[in-house]
């Protein structure tokens, strides 16, 4: 693998993951605590239940499998709490969480790059899981955030001062 490949792809990575850490308390800035476990019905996840799923998710893929340590994950119990955790232990947990995955990542080598880990009944390579790790964090993050929308009615200003209509340059 070339190094300035595998270099790129961790950076980017996480990037795109400390990138949604920082959307997700630009959202949790927005609700009170009660806000933070609502939930429009009983089919839809709060916040909440979300940022516990997201710290469940990371842990399994990232701290677990990347990290090669024991898988403690006990999902169901992301989306059946109905409260538990402020906003801060929330945020907290997702921090701490976010930045011992980020730890594995950057030190990871090519050889656990390509290796195959089973995960959640999936076989992937390291870089497989990454992916995972950086789209499903991503995802979420949109859930995030499109649920503060219609909450609060409020653009969140994620991209304020960007000119989004600029042309690509060649």
């Amino acid at each position: 693998m070339n190094t300035l490949f595998k270099g790129e792809f961790i950076s980017q990575s996480v990037y795109r993951i400390n990138e949604n850490t920082k959307r997700i308390l630009k959202c949790l800035n927005e609700i009170d605590e009660t806000e933070t476990w609502q939930r429009s019905n009983e089919n839809s996840n709060s916040i909440g239940n979300i940022i516990l799923h997201l710290c469940g998710n990371i842990r399994q893929y990232a701290i677990s499998a990347l990290g090669e340590t024991e898988d403690v994950r006990m999902r169901d119990k992301e989306f059946s709490a109905r409260n538990g955790f402020t906003k801060n232990e929330l945020f907290s947990e997702l921090r701490s969480t976010v930045d011992e995955a980020v730890r594995i990542i950057e030190s990871l080598n090519e050889e656990r790059l390509l290796k195959t880990y089973s995960v959640q009944g999936f076989d992937l390579s390291g870089i497989g899981i990454i992916i995972h790790v950086t789209e499903h964090y991503s995802y979420h993050t949109g859930q995030i955030a499109f649920s503060i929308k219609q909450l609060k009615n409020k653009d969140l200003g994620f991209y304020a001062g960007a000119n989004l209509n600029e042309k690509n340059k060649k």
